[in-house]
């Protein structure tokens, strides 16, 4: 199975190519910087475009995690209230961390499918996202991890699109959930799409979140988002590139 990276805070040299590291004076590898960016001239990816708009969705499920900790981690007697908060917040993040590290290992069966590898301990994972692209889209023929870079300054790594002219883009997301019903879409996940979509040099396709069940692997839920949907996304993804780029001083 590919082992897929985050895409966050990520960098893509004026070609699209991947500038995840860079060779530190010890030769070892290591994260590429803002620093870094200007030196070589890189774009940074979506993801990172749009960490500086809040997100108010995440913040909420960070809030829960930390409150699961204060309901299961124990005060040790003598404790101060300092260092048991610290113990929560270490606790909350871990539990971030675990989820992440989830994600990304289904992701990576996932696009391990639409390559051809079958793995059999995510085989429900894979069935339930192909029933649920075909019961949308039918059966285009798919392109995995295509990384681009767009002349306004910004870049990127698709998960999923059509390569037979068809114009679709798709991005996955990890989710917990049993019921797809009151699975919710949000506004980053939009601008993310249309942004791709733009950045692929195909500004007219389809684009869809696909939500997978990290709680009952097989169950999916398919949000397609509208054309209107798509252009306001668009221009609200404008915004927050021109925002990050005055913030920053790099284009």
């Amino acid at each position: 199975m590919i082992v897929r990276a985050s895409e966050s805070q990520h960098w893509y040299d004026r070609a699209g190519t991947p500038a995840y590291t860079v060779t530190a004076k010890s030769g070892e590898q290591r994260a590429t910087t803002l620093r870094d960016a200007r030196k070589l001239n890189l774009v940074p990816s979506v993801t990172t475009i749009l960490s500086v708009a809040a997100k108010p969705a995440l913040e909420a499920w960070k809030l829960n995690q930390m409150m699961y900790a204060c309901l299961t981690l124990p005060k040790v007697e003598g404790e101060t209230e300092e260092r048991f908060i610290e113990r929560i917040i270490k606790d909350s993040k871990e539990q971030a961390k675990k989820a992440a590290e989830r994600g990304t290992t289904i992701h990576g069966a996932l696009e391990s499918f639409f390559e051809g590898v079958y793995l059999a301990d995510f085989m429900d994972y894979q069935n339930g996202v192909d029933k649920g692209l075909i019961d949308t889209f039918g059966r285009p023929t798919w392109a995995t991890e295509k990384s681009f870079a767009h002349e306004l300054g910004f870049g990127g790594k698709v998960d999923l699109h059509s390569k037979d002219g068809s114009g679709l883009v798709v991005d996955f997301k990890t989710k917990e959930f049993k019921d797809p019903s009151k699975v919710e879409a949000y506004d980053d996940q939009l601008l993310q799409l249309a942004a791709y979509r733009v950045g692929l040099g195909i500004p007219n396709a389809r684009c869809a979140n696909v939500y997978v069940s990290v709680t009952d692997p097989g169950l999916v839920k398919v949000i397609e988002w509208s054309e209107e949907e798509l252009q306001r996304g668009w221009t609200m993804f404008q915004a927050l590139l021109n925002y990050w780029q005055a913030k920053t001083g790099h284009k």
